[in-house]
């Protein structure tokens, strides 16, 4: 088996213990896939027993499901009777070039316009093919950035490698963690069972990442609000990564509604971001402001392409940075295809996720012992070198294939109509991972604690 945990625990300063893994078999990648998948939620899953044993003396047993983890990393919601929106725009996806491949991401209604300000409106894919072709990649990659768009050129691992910005990410620790002097009195609120109860989470980030980090919290009985701009929507994903949460808008460019956030920050223990590097500077919190505003504050945040180079401020996702850092290329030679092979899932944002929650768990665990706040930064490129670098595998069997009874039984009653959610891939002995609050529409609820 491929160890990514001892990197994993290595960058949280995690025991390298080894932990209980169940299940036989892998998802169908060239990259360990179901490996990243369950040692991500396997350090999630130390992180908490670090902290239970220091509030109380007793260390919780963990054990892994590596076909339920690798399930996870999908989708976990199983609708009764209604559908969840499809996950892309009808354009977005990866696109033959003059000289080689380019992937476009324009779910977001900003993003499909920025690439056809570029390339001249489209009704289809086929269209879209047809105005892709003659450009060059990386010429048709710089101007749909420069029009603050979506889109990566195809590298390979040895090219990103070379590039600027694979230089700059692959420099950084796979966590960067900073402790700050500022300091808060809080005593722990929590159970065995509750481990994160009366924890306050701010979670400002979207699409998958940031929520998988505030979803797993918040299944340890954090008090979750996610906050969203007035316009955004993501319908897709929104009943997978809602589930217990309160969800609420606030535009941080009005005076009223910076207001109303201060006053919810003041009260915050974790804030979730994933703003480009320097947004949340330019409205006026930084590292520094965010400690001056609420000392003791556990600020954790991620980016796509890294915290360093040229990039840094580069808008991104995952199916994009497999694109870039040689994933999709490595994909294509694997399965011998004429068109790039990404992961079979988006499993740089899911194992980013988990790695922030660990990150947030241990920084408060860290407060409660000493009684200072933390950072941490993670970026979706600097765990795509921890998969690529941890090696391409063997063709392993396949997963056991999914059954009803792999999940839970009670109906979870979403916005959307009945629903029932995979069991969690994560056992932790006396701390169930439940959640209160079913998935609900972004700002179904009002910007309050």
């Amino acid at each position: 088996m491929t160890d990514l945990l001892t990197p994993i625990q290595a960058a949280l300063n995690l025991p390298q213990t080894p932990l209980t893994f169940t299940e036989a078999g892998a998802l169908p990648s060239t990259f360990a896939v179901t490996e990243l998948a369950s040692a991500s939620i396997g350090a999630a899953g130390q992180a908490v027993a670090q902290l239970i044993q220091q509030q109380t003396g007793r260390l919780p047993g963990i054990s892994v499901d590596r076909r339920l983890a690798s399930f996870w990393f999908s989708s976990s919601i199983r609708p009764v009777g209604w559908q969840v929106p499809p996950l892309w725009d009808p354009v977005a996806g990866d696109y033959a070039s003059a000289d080689g491949w380019i992937r476009l991401h324009t779910n977001a209604p900003h993003h499909r316009a920025a690439a056809e300000r570029v390339l001249g409106n489209v009704t289809d894919r086929a269209e879209m093919a047809a105005r892709v072709a003659p450009w060059s990649a990386a010429e048709l990659e710089q101007a749909i950035v420069d029009e603050g768009g979506c889109a990566a050129q195809m590298r390979a691992w040895q090219a990103w490698q070379g590039h600027p910005q694979g230089l700059a990410v692959n420099a950084e620790d796979l966590v960067q963690r900073q402790t700050f002097e500022t300091g808060a009195d809080k005593p722990w609120l929590g159970s065995v069972t509750r481990p994160l109860a009366g924890i306050k989470v701010l979670d400002l980030t979207r699409v998958l990442a940031g929520p998988v980090a505030s979803r797993f919290l918040a299944g340890l009985g954090a008090d979750v609000l996610r906050i969203d701009s007035p316009t955004w929507n993501e319908p897709g994903v929104v009943p997978e990564m809602t589930l217990g949460k309160r969800c609420a808008r606030l535009d941080l460019k009005t005076p009223e509604d910076r207001r109303i956030f201060e006053s919810l920050l003041k009260e915050a223990d974790i804030l979730f971001h994933g703003y480009r590097a320097d947004a949340l500077e330019q409205l006026g919190y930084t590292a520094n402001e965010l400690q001056t505003l609420t000392p003791g504050l556990i600020d954790v945040s991620l980016n796509a392409y890294g915290w360093s180079g040229p990039w840094r401020n580069r808008r991104g996702f995952d199916s994009l940075v497999q694109m870039s850092s040689g994933i999709a290329d490595a994909g294509m030679a694997w399965k011998q295809s004429d068109k790039p092979v990404p992961l079979p899932l988006q499993a740089l944002d899911h194992a980013t996720g988990y790695l922030m929650a660990a990150s947030a768990i241990q920084a408060l665990s860290e407060r409660l012992k000493t009684g200072r706040g933390g950072s941490a930064r993670l970026s979706l490129a600097r765990t795509a070198k921890l998969l690529v670098e941890a090696g391409q595998v063997p063709e392993q069997p396949a997963l056991r294939a999914e059954e009803l009874s792999d999940q839970g039984l009670v109906a979870e009653q979403t916005a959307w109509g009945q629903a029932h959610r995979l069991l969690a891939p994560l056992t932790l002995s006396g701390t169930p991972l439940q959640w209160d609050l079913a998935a609900g529409e972004l700002g179904s609820h009002r910007p309050q604690w």
